[in-house]
């Protein structure tokens, strides 16, 4: 690792994780083919790879590479490799492909910046809300819309849980999103309602800016969660997975600090963390 402070690496790496995601975000929104299809698939048949997914994440392992050649990555469309100065990128260049490729505007990019293991600078970039999300570890969350100055993100106070809006996400296996529609048709009695929008990054975004009081998912890989937990503690939201661990595969949840103290106990209580 570089030994100069932290902090001044993690604005380095922020700026330049803003920089990528913005180049990636324009290509996406700009450059997405009429008769844009599937290139792969990956855990069921809907769980789809387009081009532009490719496309976009060559484009931020290359700019990124030639700037910080010693760092590592971690990309969803399988851009790893190990790197040598203990900073390592964790991207998914198109958060949200189903949700890109049907034309519908929930999708972002996440970019997040990992120092000796912590993450410490994060950008999610949603170019069709016009909005990019910003954050460094001890520095808080920022959203930056074109032509404004940025805005200092904030969750909503905590309602009671019966007051609470929710997102929550669903997996392409089968079996594993049956049961989360089971989880979520027990919840949904209790709070005031639930969304799900297609992408993880977007929905901890919104936790981070009160667009929602409340999130949580089952089956999120680290590119999902990276950028979006960093942004959404930053802000002054609550994160974690089961009880005494932090986001994982298992379960990421993040809230209001009053709607997480009561969501997560319940979700780990209902066994939201499994099938």
């Amino acid at each position: 690792m570089s030994d100069r402070p932290t902090a001044e690496l993690a604005g380095e790496l922020l700026d330049l994780a803003e920089e990528a995601a913005g180049r990636a975000g324009a290509l996406l929104r700009d450059g997405r083919p009429a008769d844009l299809g599937v290139a792969a698939t990956k855990s069921s048949p809907i769980d789809i790879v387009t081009e532009m997914d490719l496309a976009a994440e060559k484009l931020i392992t290359g700019f990124l590479a030639e700037r910080r050649p010693e760092d590592g990555f971690l990309g969803e469309e399988g851009g790893v490799s190990g790197g040598t100065g203990g900073v390592r990128w964790i991207i998914d260049p198109l958060d949200g492909t189903v949700n890109y490729l049907y034309g519908l505007p929930q999708w972002a990019v996440s970019i997040g910046a990992e120092v000796d293991g912590e993450v410490v600078a994060a950008v999610v970039a949603a170019p069709m809300r016009g909005e990019t999300y910003r954050a460094v570890r001890g520095g808080g969350a920022w959203r930056l819309r074109e032509g404004a100055e940025p805005e200092p993100l904030r969750p909503r106070p905590s309602p009671p849980l019966d007051q609470a809006l929710i997102g929550t996400g669903f997996n392409y296996v089968a079996t594993v999103r049956a049961a989360q529609a089971a989880l979520a048709a027990r919840l949904i009695p209790q709070v005031r309602d639930i969304r799900r929008s297609g992408s993880a990054a977007v929905d901890l975004c919104d936790v981070a800016g009160g667009r929602l009081d409340g999130y949580y998912e089952r089956g999120l890989a680290p590119w999902d969660l990276a950028a979006g937990d960093l942004i959404a503690r930053e802000a002054g939201a609550l994160t974690g997975g089961r009880p005494g661990h932090r986001p994982d595969g298992d379960l990421t949840v993040a809230a209001t600090p009053g709607v997480f103290a009561v969501l997560q106990p319940l979700l780990d209580e209902w066994g939201a963390w499994h099938d």
